[in-house]
């Protein structure tokens, strides 16, 4: 069992799955349940696929780098640099492969006030992402249609490049939320590439930029700006409850959620990092509250997610 949930002293639910940390050279420090079962990707290799855009000419100064990696929820902030992103390259929304989409939770009552109710595919959590790919095709002179198939020549150097960062030779492939593919890894997998993402230089600028500009990457209180916020590192999700995490000089994590609840990602990972004493004590305590997840009842909280994880050192 990962974590917990308790309601007025009775536990309501638990999550289960799997967790693995491992040091700046890839080897593994220590680990909780099956850390080589397969699941999807989705959105926590985003860095990855940014670094292709940008290596593929996308130009992409470190505010747009770091849309590039987001899962983001549609602010204000974020539509206008996805707009720019096209736009500065004879670029235009419909040119998006994302879905329409409404943005999150408060971004879209923000619209809806508004009175502008339609959703889009800026709005899209993965548009950034997307408006790179964009200006990558657009440099290399890649045909912009199709650029979401997985026999594109972006999505191919972002394949090998997954096959390096991994170790992995083989992937099964799927179709992502957004359209573009998405390739299986394990949690094993999953932290070696993040070791990798923080402590090689090849990845400095996306490191940076994710570092510099968390709340670009994720939105606002989402667990993954909290980590980078709160140590020297960066962090991102992906869809069904899994994340990675990289501390310059320390190492990575990631972690799988088997029910893909993503509330307990925030409480498990800040108590592996204190577990393994890569935060100071004052560090702990302000992540613990950032991280915390409250249930609420009658408007006042009754109970919380609890991590209950306890690693396996090596």
């Amino acid at each position: 069992m990962l974590a917990r949930v308790t309601r007025s002293g009775v536990t309501e639910s638990v999550h289960d799955g799997a967790v693995a940390v491992m040091d700046t050279d890839g080897r593994l420090l220590a680990s909780y349940g099956d850390i080589d079962a397969l699941f999807f990707a989705r959105s926590s290799v985003k860095p990855f696929q940014a670094t292709v855009s940008a290596e593929c000419g996308a130009d992409l100064p470190p505010e747009w780098l770091a849309l590039a990696c987001a899962s983001h929820t549609g602010a204000p902030i974020h539509v206008a640099t996805v707009r720019d992103m096209l736009r500065t390259s004879g670029l235009s929304e419909r040119d998006l492969g994302t879905p329409a989409d409404w943005p999150s939770g408060r971004n879209r009552d923000r619209l809806l006030r508004a009175s502008q109710i339609w959703p889009l595919p800026v709005y899209h959590n993965c548009s950034g992402k997307h408006a790179a790919f964009l200006r990558a095709c657009r440099a290399q002179g890649w045909d912009t249609a199709g650029y979401t198939e997985p026999d594109h020549p972006l999505q191919q150097r972002f394949r090998s490049l997954l096959s390096e960062v991994t170790g992995q030779a083989d992937f099964e492939v799927g179709v992502d939320g957004c359209g573009a593919p998405t390739y299986t890894v394990s949690v094993r997998t999953l932290a070696r590439a993040f070791s990798r993402l923080g402590n090689d230089g090849h990845f400095d600028d996306v490191f940076s930029a994710m570092h510099r500009f968390p709340r670009l990457v994720s939105g606002m209180e989402m667990p993954d700006a909290e980590f980078a916020i709160h140590t020297h590192g960066i962090s991102k999700r992906g869809a069904e409850a899994n994340l990675g995490l990289a501390i310059r000089g320390f190492g990575s994590i990631a972690i799988k959620v088997l029910d893909g609840e993503s509330r307990p990602i925030g409480p498990v990972v800040t108590d592996v990092l204190d577990q393994v004493g890569w935060l100071a004590p004052s560090v702990a305590d302000s992540l613990r509250s950032a991280t915390r997840v409250p249930m609420s009842g009658g408007g006042v909280e009754v109970g919380t997610v609890q991590s209950v994880v306890r690693l396996d050192v090596k």
